[in-house]
């Protein structure tokens, strides 16, 4: 952290990797001038954070200022491969010279970090003997459990625009490849194609300048370069300011419940293409029970499975899963009675009704309670919601053929 560039064999975005905010292109909101990213590294006092945004967008760049600004030692873990091991072994560094001036650990990708993991982080951030940034691309609210995320704060990254990122392809092309000419209309183009990714278009400068051929003596990059670099319709894939990602989950979730499987799949596939594998698992995983629910209960299983042979497959091989799960779930029947009676059951929580557990259903005694089993069809009339919310009904059948048996069901047993 102490030069500008790293060993020559490190790739481009690593040597070329800034050390001052005055350095970084986009992230105006968290790292200009009036950033509080900015305004934290001023203050000397780093709390625990989440950095939560695209790929490329510089979320590791920060977490390295921020701890440079600071004096803190650095460690760096990725989720996909750590362990509670590698955690520990960091928190035994606080104990040691190298722990004196505190111990910021940045952990990458803790989306992939399962429960017990997350929460083997508390004790250390509780008493301050590890600082935590811990950064995602997937909402971190989805993600993180709340005992954690309660004790960051959280602040989101966005895409980096075509322009700052030529800016700083111009930059570092200058410093790092001053014998060789890049037009202007390359660096768009490089940039462009980045999708938002600094980190990519700095990698696609790099391929291209090892491309270079000598044209009048000088070292330059030619179309042709660029053309096969850059396949065609590879912009089409990604999302510059974030608001594309977003939409195509959405019309992947409008068009299943809309019955529609053709722009199901296709929606399905931009996204893929794209690159995105977990927000559509878990879009599909959403809609299995919201929008099919109990029409048709074995849609969760089946989108479970399949998502579960996407990311043991991965791309490009997980699309075929994917596919048929948005397939089954666009052909299935629909209800969204389930998630309707969710709804409106929180309504009534958030309102302040239901504290009181009813007493015949409040260990130990259970006093009053009757015990359903001893009686014909297994069924016998009794309360089992608070006093204050009785007679309210907050699930209503479908009118699938699923949910219309279980009502006739139960309408006889009850004799309604």
């Amino acid at each position: 952290m102490n030069s500008s560039f790293s060993p020559a064999k490190a790739p481009l975005a690593d040597r070329a990797r800034p050390l001052t905010f005055d350095d970084m292109v986009g992230q105006e909101h968290l790292c200009g001038q009036n950033g509080i990213l900015r305004r934290i590294a001023a203050s000397g006092h780093l709390p625990s954070m989440i950095f939560f945004g695209p790929p490329g967008c510089g979320k590791t760049t920060a977490a390295r200022i921020l701890a440079e600004a600071s004096g803190m030692t650095m460690y760096r873990l990725n989720a996909t491969t750590a362990s509670l091991s590698d955690i520990k072994d960091v928190a035994k560094e606080t104990t040691t010279m190298m722990g004196q001036s505190g111990i910021l650990l940045y952990l990458d990708e803790i989306q992939y970090f399962n429960k017990k993991q997350q929460q083997s982080l508390l004790e250390y951030l509780e008493d301050g003997r590890i600082t935590l940034i811990a950064s995602t691309t997937e909402n971190p609210y989805y993600y993180i459990y709340d005992a954690l995320l309660s004790r960051c704060s959280v602040f989101a990254f966005r895409h980096v625009d075509g322009d700052a990122i030529e800016k700083r392809l111009r930059q570092v092309a200058e410093k790092s490849y001053a014998g060789i000419r890049f037009s202007d209309a390359a660096l768009k183009r490089l940039a462009d194609s980045a999708g938002g990714d600094v980190r990519r278009g700095l990698t696609l400068l790099e391929v291209a300048a090892s491309c270079a051929v000598e044209e009048d003596g000088v070292l330059t990059v030619p179309d042709a370069v660029l053309d096969g670099l850059i396949p065609e319709g590879y912009l089409s894939s990604f999302d510059r300011d974030g608001d594309v990602h977003y939409d195509l989950l959405s019309c992947l979730q409008k068009s299943i419940r809309g019955s529609d499987p053709d722009a199901a799949v296709f929606y399905l596939a931009r996204l893929l293409e794209g690159g995105d594998l977990i927000s559509p698992c878990r879009r599909l995983m959403v809609i299995a029970s919201e929008d099919i629910g109990a029409a048709y209960p074995m849609a969760a299983v089946i989108v479970r499975a399949c998502v579960e042979s996407a990311r043991e497959l991965g791309l490009p091989e997980a699309r075929i899963p994917l596919a048929n799960a948005a397939v089954m779930l666009a052909t299935a029947p629909k209800s969204n009675s389930a998630y309707s009676a969710m709804n409106a059951a929180m309504e009534d929580i958030h309102k302040g009704l239901g504290a009181e557990i009813p007493t015949h259903l409040r260990s130990p005694q259970f006093k009053g309670y009757k015990y359903p089993h001893e009686y014909p069809g297994h069924w016998v009339r009794q309360d089992y919601l608070p006093e204050d919310c009785r007679g309210k009904h907050y699930y209503e059948y479908g009118d699938n053929k699923t949910e219309q048996a279980a009502k006739a069901y139960w309408d006889k047993i009850k004799g309604e």
